[in-house]
Parts: C-alpha cells; sequence; structure tokens
C-alpha cells in the first residue's frame, strides 16, 4: 500500500475542468491531473434521472492532502454537490510515487 490516492471529480465545461486543475496543481494539492473531455454522465438528481456532457478530472494526490484537497474541489467547482472520490493506489512505480510525493510537498 502506498500514500498516493487518485481522486475523481467531473465538471460541467472544459474551463472549469481547466481552472480546477491548475488550480490544485498551483496549490501543490496535486502532482497532476488529467483532464478528460466530455464524457457522458446519467444520475439522479432531485428525484429526475438527468443526462449531461462532463469532462472527468482524475487527481493524483498523498492521502494527507486529501481533506484540503477536498475543501479546494467544494470552493472552486460550480457544482452544489460536486464529486469528490478517492481512490487507494496499492502499489506503483516507484519512481513516480517519489515524483507525486515531491511535487505535492508544501513549502
Amino acid at each position: 500500500m502506498t500514500d498516493v490516492r487518485v481522486v475523481l471529480t467531473t465538471a460541467g465545461s472544459q474551463d472549469e475542468a481547466r481552472k480546477i486543475a491548475a488550480a490544485l496543481v498551483e496549490r501543490r494539492l496535486a502532482a497532476c491531473v488529467n483532464v478528460i473531455p466530455q464524457i457522458e454522465s446519467i444520475y439522479r438528481w432531485q428525484g429526475r434521472v438527468e443526462t449531461a456532457t462532463e469532462w472527468l478530472l482524475i487527481i493524483k494526490t498523498e492521502v494527507e492532502l486529501f481533506p484540503q484537497l477536498r475543501a479546494a474541489i467544494q470552493e472552486l467547482h460550480s457544482y452544489e454537490v460536486p464529486e469528490c472520490i478517492m481512490l487507494e493506489v496499492a502499489d506503483g512505480s516507484i519512481a513516480y510515487v517519489r515524483w507525486i510525493k515531491e511535487s505535492t510537498q508544501l513549502a
């Protein structure tokens, strides 16, 4: 098991996805954020089934930064209830894990 985590969130536009991604990396809450364009999401919201085009953000971070990262997503996001799901990373290349740790060290 590593301290590395992958966090998922979605955004309603490319501009918003890029804004969130850049802010997370600039604040050193994420080493990298992949923005995957135009996924189709089907979900239940306020009692109705909805469909939307969204941008998926795959965020690479460390477990101890998750509370700050979650707060930043809430702050930066336009959604009333933004997705913010943390997944454990069981293993990874030593060099990549080290790079994530170096890239997220707060000064």
